[in-house]
């Protein structure tokens, strides 16, 4: 079992496999070029599964694949496939823009993916283009309805901007609770590489847009989940909120994360990070998992917004996967 240097139990592995993107989120990495780490800087799929075989055999039990966008990432599927193959009962999921879902979601459910989730900030097509600076809903829309249809469990992620997507909050809602998929509503978590002039909405914010239609009450966290979940009197539909700024957002965390580079990082908001890179590409199993140990002592008991006073991170989210 591993236990970080808090007494937290971590038990789940987010692993970016990519960190290009064929989107240029408003909130994300707007002015990045269409550029990518040369593909010799990466792990490959059998070294980034090394570790991740440690990491199971020392108790993980769920795990993210992310990017950037994963789906860039060429034949995805067969390392959805190792994983699944070494310990089939994992609950194995991913995160995505859903852009290229049409092309490939069947294929990752047969390989062994159980989960999605997917963002989707608007359900206008020229807001859409405005956050992704690319014409995507379509692509999008129909991407979710093919992962529905091959029997992946599909979560929606939105995060409302002020003056941008805010007044589709409810839209978004009824759209997944149509659909029978729950939608989290996440905070803009600010960060240097956005665009500067966005501004997002407070969680309270959201809770009272929603509040305009529907009577909601709070059901709390499942688990270790980021989410915290609220249902609709009217309706019984439950939907969840991350917010990162609330003073009880990090006391269950269970998470590290793996970078498509082999930088084992602790907290998404802290820049140090721990590369694994040498230690699997040697075949050091013992140095390899010796890191591991050292990134958990090291985890922090919260992330640092109280220290930025919200200036946010210098952290890349497209790197580690928000």
């Amino acid at each position: 079992m591993l236990i970080d240097g808090h007494g937290r139990r971590v038990n789940y592995l987010r692993v970016s496999v990519t960190e290009r993107c064929n989107f240029r989120c408003q909130y994300c990495m707007p002015e990045k070029p269409f550029s990518w780490v040369p593909q010799e800087n990466l792990l490959s799929f059998e070294e980034l599964f090394k570790f991740i075989k440690i990491a199971i055999d020392e108790g993980v039990d769920k795990i993210r694949l992310t990017g950037g966008e994963p789906l860039l990432r060429q034949d995805l599927d067969r390392f959805v496939r190792m994983i699944h193959d070494y310990k089939p009962d994992i609950d194995l999921a991913l995160t995505t823009n859903g852009y290229l879902l049409t092309e490939t979601a069947e294929s990752l459910r047969a390989a062994g993916l159980k989960r999605l989730n997917i963002s989707l900030d608007s359900l206008k097509p020229a807001v859409a283009a405005q956050i992704a600076q690319k014409n995507v809903l379509g692509k999008v829309l129909a991407g979710i309805d093919k992962a529905r249809e091959v029997g992946l469990k599909v979560k929606i992620n939105m995060v409302p901007l002020k003056g941008i997507n805010d007044g589709e909050i409810l839209d978004i809602l009824e759209y997944c609770r149509e659909r029978g998929m729950r939608v989290r509503f996440i905070e803009y978590m600010e960060n240097s590489h956005a665009n500067e002039e966005i501004r997002g909405m407070h969680g309270r914010e959201i809770l009272e847009r929603i509040k305009e239609r529907y009577t909601i009450h709070r059901l709390g966290r499942e688990g270790a989940s980021p989410s915290y979940n609220y249902k609709i009197e009217e309706n019984g539909y439950i939907f969840g909120l991350i917010d990162p700024h609330k003073h009880d957002f990090c006391e269950s965390c269970n998470r590290i994360r793996l970078t498509a580079e082999g930088h084992l990082i602790p907290c998404l908001y802290f820049d140090e990070a721990r590369s694994i890179a040498e230690a699997v590409r040697a075949g050091d199993v013992d140095a390899a998992a010796e890191i591991l140990a050292e990134v958990l002592r090291d985890k922090p008991k919260e992330n640092r917004w109280s220290e930025t006073e919200n200036e946010g991170s210098n952290r890349a989210f497209y790197e580690t996967g928000g």
